[in-house]
């Protein structure tokens, strides 16, 4: 990583963070010097200059290899904006087009011949009672705050918050584990977690209930990978060798046992070994 692109990756991540603090100051009503403001907006066009010029550099770089237009724009934001910060807002956006679809009675990935396998079970009920709970908080302080600018803010916040929490129960909705017809199969939880198995990646398919502690996604130290849904997993998918996978934030591992959850597992697992064992289509006869 070149000086300049280090320079720019470091600022990005010092002073804007500053300069929304000092932003939270400012409405909480402390009072700032004057010259510390000016020093700070300062920090924040040079930072923002500095970003267009790294960026523009690498474009025109980009461009110089052959690129096109796109992919040199796109080579220039992954080697500028970090990868986990590029995750969380492709992550977002996944989430506002699964609550389209959710909307229309969609879903997301499921083909001609597939079987979906829904896994919003256990959670459904806790995800309701965020929203709710977020609703009444949301009016509670609409009511409460008493400074016109703070309940501005703080509405804003409350009300994309409910919408982000409605978006994420979306995508679990609109994007289940999917059967494919050939044997395949496709491993999600909503946006943030996406694993493709080909048919020769499985070795075997069982249901099997556990009820792990830990995070939503947890690499254990033998290679065992569990995708868990309000504390359980229901279906265990043993893998023919090592299998790359992407975490919710872009960091890439490899696993050989994979574990999550389908609210009915054994369809799941029967739809996987009648997949892998149907005959082939008999060819068509000459002419």
């Amino acid at each position: 990583m070149s000086a300049a692109r280090r320079v720019a990756r470091a600022a990005a991540w010092t002073v804007l963070p500053a300069e929304i603090a000092l932003f939270v100051l400012l409405v909480a009503g402390a009072e700032v010097p004057l010259v510390v403001l000016l020093v700070a907006e300062a920090l924040v066009i040079g930072v923002c200059v500095l970003e267009a010029v790294v960026l523009l550099r690498l474009y025109a770089a980009a461009r110089r290899t052959g690129a096109g237009r796109r992919d040199a724009l796109r080579t220039a934001v992954h080697a500028l904006v970090p990868t986990a910060l590029r995750r969380l807002v492709v992550h977002e956006l996944r989430a506002m087009h699964s609550l389209a679809l959710w909307v229309v009675r969609r879903r997301h990935g499921v083909g001609p011949g597939a079987q979906p396998a829904t896994y919003t079970g256990p959670q459904t009920a806790m995800m309701y009672g965020f929203i709710f709970v977020s609703i009444v908080e949301t009016v509670a302080l609409a009511v409460l705050i008493p400074w016109p600018l703070v309940h501005a803010i703080t509405l804003v916040i409350d009300v994309y918050g409910v919408l982000l929490m409605v978006a994420l129960h979306a995508s679990c909705v609109t994007r289940p584990h999917v059967v494919g017809a050939d044997g395949s199969l496709r491993i999600r939880y909503g946006a943030l977690f996406d694993l493709r198995l080909r048919p020769e990646d499985i070795a075997h398919a069982r249901v099997d209930r556990r009820y792990p502690d830990g995070r939503m996604v947890r690499l254990h130290e033998d290679g065992t990978l569990e995708l868990v849904v309000a504390g359980q997993t229901t279906v265990t998918v043993e893998l023919t060798g090592p299998v790359d996978f992407v975490r919710p934030l872009g960091r890439r591992a490899s696993t050989h046992t994979v574990r999550f959850h389908a609210d009915d597992p054994k369809a799941l697992v029967a739809a996987v070994k009648q997949a892998r064992t149907a005959p082939s289509p008999l060819p068509a006869p000459p002419g």
